[in-house]
């Protein structure tokens, strides 16, 4: 079976995307960076979200991605772009790498820039917590955790409920959001707790 055939097959998810067309540089940009952000991706142009296989015409949309990737993202995406022939149509076949320098940005409307990242199948903006442990992985920090009695008293809720929210941590200790921020950024960064983005809240877990 044709490749392409066979990732339309997996259909659409964190690192697959179906675009009819190029929906503009501005909007493609932050579907680039939510891969780029998360495990990179793929992105099919020519493809509906049904996954039947419309075609494009390739130099015009290859030039809006390229667009995109440079101009609209910050810092800069090198995408990977395939021009493939299915059914005597053109489809695109763009790959987006993981990013070695996270986090990435796409300009909106208004000039200004937005962190996304890739949830399920769809381009989410990126909250603090997420922003801040891409900053501290990409400084491959090591960091000492001490655990003190606040860290001590997340392990013990997580171990008796499993999950927790940023303000129902705040709430638990009675501290800042600041303060309460910066001791789940260390733990997600030493890999003691997860965060998960699923939902609208953000939640986390041991």
């Amino acid at each position: 079976m044709h490749p392409i055939l066979n990732l339309i097959r997996q259909g659409e998810g964190e690192t697959l995307d179906f675009k009819k067309i190029v929906p503009g540089a501005m909007k493609i940009a932050k579907t680039i960076v939510s891969f780029a952000n998360t495990k990179g991706g793929k992105l099919l142009i020519g493809v509906n979200d049904n996954g039947t296989i419309s075609g494009v015409r390739g130099f015009e949309e290859k030039y809006v991605l390229e667009t995109a990737a440079a101009i609209y993202c910050k810092p800069e995406i090198h995408l990977e772009i395939k021009t493939w022939e299915i059914m005597g149509k053109e489809v695109l076949e763009a790959i987006v790498p993981n990013g070695e320098d996270k986090p990435y940005y796409a300009k909106d409307e208004n000039e200004k820039w937005w962190a996304y990242v890739r949830v399920r199948d769809q381009s989410i903006l990126a909250s603090k917590i997420v922003l801040d442990v891409m900053r501290k992985n990409l400084a491959a920090e090591n960091t000492l955790i001490e655990y003190s009695s606040k860290e001590q008293a997340l392990f013990q809720y997580l171990k008796e409920n499993h999950r927790i929210t940023l303000k129902q941590y705040c709430k638990l200790l009675n501290i800042s959001r600041w303060r309460a921020q910066r001791i789940l950024v260390n733990l997600i960064s030493a890999g003691i707790i997860r965060i998960h983005d699923i939902e609208k809240e953000e939640f986390y877990t041991l």
